[in-house]
């Protein structure tokens, strides 16, 4: 089965063939970033109307890469949330146009179930079940992940989540947009030890994450008095080690709760260099280990969405094409009841 997907929950364009027996043929991507720079964050409407420039170019790119033509496909998949309402409907309505117009199936995928299955996608996936930290701009969650759909919440924030807190830091540090990505580089070049922020409720006793608290703290050491570039990255790297403290607590706390052995990182902060060597080096300690997608596919993309879609769909024979959008989507609400037993699957060729 040859699937498309289509990701545009925001700022990225992301187009992507998966082929459940050959694995993912090709992923095309368009960011939004030059265009929202300006404003110091994404304009919702601004976003929605790139994503009508872009989404049938990249859909032609992508099939010209493969090889195929639109009247390969066996199925579509769409992000349907969640995400910006304007952004989603592109994605939800050419999605469903195309399959209505090729007589295919189509399915809608929730965006952080693309995100929880990606690493699926790599050379060396992990099995079912383990557990998930889902860290992006707009969640932080600890997810156990028993199958494609079995989702059960752990924690989750309480205010701010991690790709948020990175961003509102970023951005009292001068530092412009994208944020997260100019924060964590610049803290390479930061001082250990200069300035000591909380850890917000790092011994809390629960699975829960709260950031607000922690931005707060960089707020007043920045308030009233424009910092030197050290300074600057010596609060970049205080900042940076308090957040990667805490995440990587409550995810080690989380696989001895929950007795698994495989951790999960997915979402767009997955990328943190320093995340990823802290997670690592105290899951070894525990004799776990730490699975991460590869980083083309940690920020949003069309492969996740392919290849959820694949996991998915089955095999319909009435194909829908009636559409709706979910901004907002409670992940542990995926029941896997509600869908059809998914596909085998191949992985990266």
């Amino acid at each position: 089965m040859l699937v498309l997907g289509i990701e545009t929950s925001c700022d990225e364009t992301g187009i992507a063939l998966y082929h459940t027996e050959r694995g993912l043929l090709c992923h095309t991507l368009y960011s939004q970033v030059g265009l929202h720079a300006e404003y110091g964050g994404v304009v919702p409407e601004l976003a929605s109307r790139d994503h009508i420039r872009r989404v049938l170019p990249l859909i032609r790119e992508a099939l010209g890469q493969s090889g195929h033509t639109l009247h390969d496909l066996d199925a579509v998949a769409y992000t349907q949330g969640p995400g910006l309402a304007g952004a989603l409907l592109v994605g939800a309505s050419v999605g469903c146009a195309l399959a209505f117009a090729l007589n295919i199936a189509v399915i809608g995928v929730h965006h952080l179930e693309g995100h929880l299955l990606s690493p699926l996608l790599s050379q060396t996936p992990p099995t079912f079940p383990f557990v998930a930290l889902l860290v992006s701009g707009g969640h932080t969650q600890l997810m156990r992940v028993s199958g494609v759909g079995d989702y059960e919440l752990l924690g989750e924030t309480v205010d701010d989540a991690a790709g948020e807190a990175f961003d509102k830091t970023a951005k009292l540090l001068g530092l412009g947009y994208p944020g997260g990505p100019r924060l964590s580089a610049l803290a390479r070049d930061g001082r250990p030890g200069r300035f000591r922020l909380p850890r917000p409720m790092l011994h809390s006793g629960d699975l829960n994450f709260s950031f607000s608290g922690l931005k707060t703290a960089v707020l007043t050491l920045v308030n009233g008095r424009t910092p030197e570039p050290q300074d600057r990255a010596d609060i970049a790297r205080a900042f940076q080690e308090a957040m990667v403290e805490v995440l990587a607590a409550k995810a080690l706390a989380a696989l001895k709760q929950t007795g698994l052995g495989q951790l999960v990182v997915a979402g767009g902060v997955g990328a943190n260099r320093q995340l990823r060597e802290g997670l690592s080096d105290q899951a070894r300690q525990l004799g776990a280990r730490v699975f991460y997608p590869e980083l083309e596919f940690c920020t949003d993309n069309g492969a996740m969405i392919a290849f959820a879609g694949a996991m998915r769909l089955g095999h319909r024979s009435a194909p829908d094409w009636r559409f709706t959008v979910r901004p907002r989507w409670d992940l542990e609400r995926l029941a896997a009841a509600e869908w059809p037993p998914p596909l085998p699957f191949s992985r990266r060729p």
